[in-house]
């Protein structure tokens, strides 16, 4: 499970190499054009990597919205995190889904039918 700080210092590592430059000089508040000079082509070559680090894929319509280092962050922390709060989730769910079967387990089986002893 990917974590917060692992998220984030990805991402502004990958971008550092991508733009040769220092990682500590990337912060959440650049935009990846104005501040970091990306272009339209450059900013989908950053996303494409940051999809194969993290195993994602992201969809066109949700480039639009991924404007600066931190929506970058923001973006893919809600991709990564859900895949593991549901594992959770379903984790927590099957013990509570069995303890209404344990009832059920105690009532005692069912007498055969008459039409079954005839057979």
């Amino acid at each position: 499970m990917a974590t917060t700080t692992d998220v984030s210092s990805k991402i502004i590592q990958a971008l550092a190499e991508y733009l040769k430059r220092d990682a500590s000089s990337i912060t959440p508040t650049h935009h990846l054009r104005e501040d970091l000079g990306l272009d339209s082509m450059a900013v989908i070559e950053m996303l494409y990597r940051i999809e194969e680090v993290f195993n994602l894929q992201i969809p066109d319509q949700d480039l639009v919205g991924l404007t600066t280092v931190g929506h970058v962050i923001a973006y893919v922390e809600g991709r990564v995190a859900p895949a593991s709060t549901k594992t959770a989730a379903k984790g927590a769910a099957k013990p509570s889904a069995k303890t209404p079967a344990k009832p059920a387990a105690k009532k005692p089986a069912a007498k055969p039918s008459p039409k079954s002893k005839k057979a």
